[in-house]
C-alpha cells in the first residue's frame, strides 16, 4: 500500500465524523425546536435526544447545558427571521414585503417570547449582549424593508423602523388570539400607509 493511500484514510474518516456530527447537531436542533414549541423550555433533554434519534451523550457533546441548547434554537429562529427579510427584499411589491415581514416578526415575538425569557442571564451579561445583537439584526431587517417602502412612496414620511418594531412587539405580547393580532396589525398598516393625494 502506498504512503499516499495510508495518509488519505484518517482524513476521510475525519470528514465522515464531521459530517455525522453536523447531521446530529442539525437533528438535535430540529427536535429541540419542535419540542420547545410544543412543550415549552422545561421539556426533558432526554426527550430531545430521543426525538433526534441520538444518545444523551451525543446531545451533551453538542450542548453541555439546557441553556446552550435553548440559545442555539433561539439564535436559529432569529437567523430565520433575518433570512425572511432577505428574501422579501427581492419581492416586487415593497409595501407587501414590509407588511409580510412585520407579520412574521409579530408571530416570532408572540410564539418565541417564552423561549427568549428562558435564556439565563449570567454575571457576564451574555444574554443582554446577545439580545442587543438580535435586536440590532431585527432593526436592520426592518429598516431595509422600510427604506424600500419609503422609496416606493408606500409609507408616510417620518415613520421609522423603531416605531414599527415597538408597535408590533406591543401587539404581539398582548396574548390575544391570532385573528385579533392580525386585525391590530392591519390597523397599524393603515396608520403608516402613505396618504393618498
Amino acid at each position: 500500500m502506498s504512503p499516499e493511500r495510508t495518509a488519505e484514510r484518517p482524513a476521510g474518516r475525519s470528514r465522515v465524523r464531521r459530517a455525522d456530527a453536523e447531521q446530529n447537531r442539525a437533528a438535535l436542533l430540529a427536535a429541540a425546536r419542535y419540542l420547545l414549541d410544543e412543550r415549552g423550555p422545561d421539556v426533558p433533554l432526554d426527550e430531545v435526544a430521543r426525538r433526534a434519534g441520538v444518545a444523551n451523550a451525543t446531545l451533551y457533546r453538542h450542548f453541555a447545558t439546557r441553556a446552550e441548547l435553548i440559545l442555539a434554537v433561539y439564535a436559529g429562529e432569529v437567523a430565520e427571521l433575518s433570512d425572511v427579510a432577505g428574501r422579501l427584499l427581492q419581492a416586487s411589491d415593497p409595501d407587501r414585503a414590509l407588511t409580510d415581514w412585520l407579520r412574521a416578526f409579530a408571530h416570532h415575538v408572540a410564539t418565541k417570547r417564552e423561549l427568549a425569557l428562558a435564556l439565563p442571564d449570567g454575571p457576564d451579561d451574555r444574554r443582554g449582549t446577545l439580545f442587543a445583537d438580535w435586536h440590532a439584526a431585527m432593526h436592520t431587517a426592518c429598516e431595509r424593508l422600510l427604506g424600500r417602502a419609503h422609496a416606493a412612496g408606500c409609507v408616510r414620511p417620518g415613520v421609522q423602523a423603531s416605531d414599527l418594531l415597538t408597535l408590533v412587539s406591543g401587539i404581539a405580547t398582548t396574548g390575544l388570539p391570532a385573528d385579533r393580532i392580525e386585525a391590530l396589525l392591519s390597523l397599524i398598516r393603515s396608520g403608516y400607509a402613505a396618504r393618498q393625494q
